[in-house]
């Protein structure tokens, strides 16, 4: 059994107001859909992935020879941490609110946890951060950077999903930084698996070894439609616009938070971490069809992440909080 905890459906089904996945709730994006939905399902796609290579190195202005298809964020954590670990890597490094599936993937292999980023064999950074939607502290940053030696990985999941334009365009050095994208979450279509990564200059043998240990066909032709049509002007035109959107409806957000007595944390993403002022009853939340996302397996215990959602799941939350 799978012991991981997500936000997103549970064994319980799906809700109308879903505050606790980070999906872009303006989404999804009309462009991808309509890719997605043309998508060629009676063939396997190409397993080289060739056209679709192209066009994220295009995208992002680097060597296709760079680009490594995933079949998610998590999958690509995993295969990840087992090259690593196969080259003798025996120690890692996490924020310390951070994703869950990267220490799973690391003690998967019994790679002991050390608090010296410097020392660890592998580093996991988040921009903004989850669950808390911070930036990544310049600190760390700076570390990596002038440690080299340092095998990081930055998870640029929230980066589109970032409502701060300048904190959104503060990494600009990136090359000696593994990056992982995964779109589907600001795409609002996490239903759709499909992810890629960035190698940094320089680590064309650990590409081969990654791609060595994948599984053909990592991604099938809505994965693939998906991921290319990321890349198109109009996908982004509409993420940017969605940004303004998110903004507002994140503002409406802490106001009703605020309004019943729960204290925020300070974010720059379009999702916050909140404590409320009395126990909060799952139950009760999902009578009215809402859920939120405990932080307890983040080490943020008494606290609930919360995306920003349309007025209607707004509404729905603020006369179930006054119940």
């Amino acid at each position: 059994m799978n012991t991981r905890i997500h936000g997103g459906t549970d064994e319980h089904g799906p809700v109308p107001f879903d505050f606790s996945s980070n999906a872009n709730a303006v989404g999804p994006c009309p462009a991808v859909l309509n890719a997605v939905q043309q998508a060629d399902a009676l063939r396997y796609p190409d397993p080289n992935y060739t056209a679709l290579r192209a066009a994220l190195a295009h995208f992002h202005q680097v060597e296709e020879s760079r680009i490594v298809v995933a079949g998610s964020a998590s999958e690509f954590i995993q295969r990840l941490t087992t090259c690593q670990w196969r080259k003798g890597c025996s120690s890692y490094w996490v924020p310390q609110h951070a994703y869950g599936d990267y220490a799973h993937a690391a003690q998967v292999w019994d790679m002991e946890q050390v608090d010296d980023a410097s020392r660890a064999g592998l580093v996991w950074l988040c921009n903004p951060s989850s669950p808390l939607g911070q930036a990544e502290s310049t600190g760390i940053l700076k570390l990596v950077e002038d440690h080299p030696d340092v095998f990081a990985v930055l998870d640029c999941a929230y980066e589109p999903l970032c409502l701060d334009e300048q904190a959104r365009a503060s990494l600009q050095q990136r090359d000696h930084l593994w990056q992982l994208w995964s779109p589907n979450k600001a795409l609002g279509m996490t239903g759709i698996r499909g992810a890629y990564a960035i190698a940094p200059l320089g680590e064309s043998r650990a590409v081969r070894a990654l791609n060595g240990l994948a599984p053909s066909w990592l991604i099938g032709a809505h994965g693939q439609a998906m991921l290319q049509a990321w890349t198109l002007p109009e996908t982004q035109s509409w993420l940017a616009e969605s940004r303004g959107v998110l903004a507002q409806w994140k503002t409406d957000l802490l106001d009703c938070l605020h309004q019943q007595g729960w204290e925020t944390m300070p974010s720059i993403a379009s999702f916050v971490c909140a404590k409320a002022p009395r126990e909060i009853d799952e139950v009760h939340l999902r009578a009215y069809g809402i859920k939120l996302r405990d932080a307890t397996s983040f080490g943020l215990p008494g606290w609930w992440r919360l995306c920003a959602q349309k007025p209607q799941a707004m509404a729905a939350l603020s006369k179930a909080l006054q119940v």
